[in-house]
C-alpha cells in the first residue's frame, strides 16, 4: 500500500486518542498534522489532550494547530457526560510540553491541501467539523484538491446518540455538516450504524492491557472509562469506538462495507436538528455525495487495532 498522507482532524476524548494512536502507529499513513477542534470539550481541553497523546505516541515533533473554539453558528455543546471533565479521564498522562503550532488550524488545512498536489490529501474528520467546514468557505477551491474526506458522523437507522435523531459530531455543528456534505469532494462516513458494530468487550480491554506498555494501558483505561456510560446507557457489556473506525477504513478497507447514498443534514428543526437523512433507497433522486458505511468486520477491527497499538 502507498503512503497517504493525512490531516487529522479531532476534538480529542478517548476514541479519538484511541484513533490519533492507530494513525501514528501506521507505516501507511503520513500525519501531517492534527487539526483540534472544541466539540467532546472545549478548545483549552482538546488542544491539550492532543498533545498529551502526541507525546505518548513519542511523536512532539508531530504539529499542533488550535482551530475552532465553537460551531459555525451556535453555542457550543460539549459531552463532558461522557468523556469526563476533562475529555481524556481515564488515566492520568505527564502535562504536555510540546507546544502549539502559531497559525489557526483552518488556514493550516487550507495551505496544506494548496501546496501538495491535487487529490494527495486525506481529511481524517473525528469531530465536529467546524473547522473542515470554515476551510471550504474561505477557500471553496481546496474542495476539489481532496483526494477523499472519512468522517465520523451522522446515523440512519441506529437513531442518535445525542437526541433521538441526531448523532453528537453532527448535532453540534450542523451548518459546518451541510457545508461538508455540499463541498464536492469525495467522503466515506462512518455513522453509528456502523461505528456501534465496533465494541469493546472485557477480552478486547484486556488485550490491551496485556500489552504490558504505556500506550497498551492508556488504552485499556480510556476504554474501560468510555464504556460505563455507552454500556449502562445501551444496556451492552462493551461500548463501541466510533472514531478509530475512520483510520482503520484507510488501513484495510476490506473489513468495511456499505453503499453510496445522498445524504443531507437538518439545520432548521428544533425537533430534529442535526439528522443526517440517508436517502438508503434514492426515494429523492438527489445525486449521491457519500459512501456510508454500514457493515464491520468487528474482530478483524480489533485484531488490526491491537497489533498496532503493540507496535509502540
Amino acid at each position: 500500500m502507498a503512503v497517504r498522507k493525512i490531516i487529522i482532524d479531532t476534538d480529542p476524548g478517548q476514541d479519538d486518542a484511541v484513533a490519533i494512536l492507530l494513525a501514528l502507529a501506521s507505516d501507511e499513513l503520513d500525519v501531517l498534522g492534527l487539526s483540534i477542534v472544541a466539540g467532546n470539550v472545549g478548545l483549552h481541553h482538546t488542544t491539550r489532550n492532543a498533545a498529551m497523546i502526541c507525546e505518548l505516541a513519542q511523536r512532539p515533533d508531530l504539529p499542533i494547530f488550535a482551530g475552532c473554539a465553537a460551531p459555525l453558528a451556535r453555542p457550543l455543546v460539549t459531552a463532558e457526560h461522557v468523556h469526563g471533565k476533562t475529555g481524556l479521564d481515564g488515566v492520568a498522562l505527564p502535562e504536555p510540553q510540546m507546544p502549539l503550532q502559531d497559525r489557526h488550524a483552518v488556514d493550516f488545512i487550507i495551505e496544506t491541501l494548496r501546496a501538495e498536489p491535487v487529490g494527495t490529501i486525506t481529511l481524517c474528520a473525528l469531530g465536529p467539523l467546524s473547522n473542515l467546514a470554515s476551510a471550504f468557505q474561505r477557500a471553496p477551491d481546496i474542495a476539489a484538491r481532496v483526494a477523499q474526506i472519512v468522517l465520523m458522523g451522522g446515523a440512519y437507522s441506529a437513531g442518535g446518540n445525542v437526541t433521538p435523531c441526531a448523532e453528537f459530531n453532527i448535532f453540534v455543528d450542523p451548518e459546518a455538516a451541510a457545508t461538508v456534505l455540499a463541498c464536492g469532494a469525495p467522503i466515506v462516513m462512518m455513522p453509528l450504524d456502523l461505528t456501534h458494530q465496533a465494541l469493546t468487550s472485557k477480552a478486547r480491554v484486556a488485550a490491551f492491557r496485556d500489552l504490558g506498555t504505556a500506550a497498551g494501558h492508556a488504552v485499556a483505561s480510556w476504554t474501560s472509562f468510555f464504556d460505563r456510560y455507552d454500556a449502562r446507557k445501551y444496556g451492552q457489556d462493551g461500548a463501541p469506538l466510533h472514531d478509530p473506525c475512520v483510520i482503520a477504513y484507510l488501513l484495510q478497507p476490506e473489513l468495511f462495507s456499505g453503499r453510496d447514498i445522498n445524504v443531507m443534514v437538518e439545520t432548521q428543526s428544533p425537533l430534529t436538528l442535526g439528522m443526517t437523512v440517508a436517502d438508503w433507497w434514492g426515494a429523492t433522486k438527489r445525486p449521491t455525495n457519500v459512501t456510508f458505511m454500514t457493515g464491520l468486520d468487528a474482530e478483524g477491527f480489533f485484531e488490526l487495532l491491537t497489533e498496532r497499538i503493540a507496535r509502540f
